[in-house]
């Protein structure tokens, strides 16, 4: 019996090749998992690979886009719920400890990248440090809406607390200091808001 093999469109293929690289290089490393690999990972020959991505810079680019739009579809969703501008902040981390189980979780994507390539100039460092001030500049947007005397020092406490929680969980555990951020993020809140 022969079996039959479903041609896939370029973009199918694509998809297919970003969601194996997402799995590898979050899992392994980005440095760590050459390109052969995620071609037969993903079912591909390195050729076909080398006509959707012309390098492995490429393929690492389109990896962290990929990734970036996750996150921020991510973070819209744990901000938009409905409630007092303190709550739906604080919902923000309450939400990040969920999606940080340790069992799914070995550190946040984009600063393993930064860890990988610490070269300024490198796109994957540039990509990387563009969602870092995306997610920034939308926590600044969260705390707009709570009136508080100086919301780029909140902006900016609320973000270390985030990468607070990234470097926390893997070291230990979610029921370890990471679980005390939706706390520190309604203490912060409330310092500000005193006269």
């Amino acid at each position: 019996m022969t079996e039959v093999r479903t041609r896939r469109s370029a973009a199918e293929t694509r998809e297919q090749v970003l969601a194996v690289t997402a799995d590898l290089f979050y899992w392994q490393g980005i440095r760590a998992t050459g390109i052969d690999k995620v071609a037969a990972a993903a079912g591909v020959a390195p050729t076909t690979l080398y006509r959707l991505f012309a390098s492995k810079d490429d393929l690492v680019r389109a990896y962290l886009e990929r990734a970036e739009e996750g996150y921020l579809e991510w973070l819209e969703e744990a901000a938009g719920a409905a409630g007092a501008p303190a709550d739906r902040v604080v919902g923000v981390f309450e939400a990040l400890l969920r999606v940080t189980d340790p069992a799914d979780f070995r550190g946040c994507p984009f600063l393993m990248a930064l860890a990988e390539f610490p070269d300024p100039a490198h796109p994957a460092h540039v990509q990387a440090m563009r969602t870092k001030a995306t997610v920034r500049a939308r926590l600044r947007r969260l705390v707009d809406e709570l009136a508080v005397p100086d919301p780029d020092q909140l902006a900016d406490q609320l973000s270390l607390v985030m990468e607070g929680i990234y470097a926390a969980v893997p070291a230990h555990g979610d029921r370890g200091p990471a679980g005390q951020a939706p706390a520190v993020a309604r203490a912060l809140i409330a310092a500000q808001a005193r006269p």
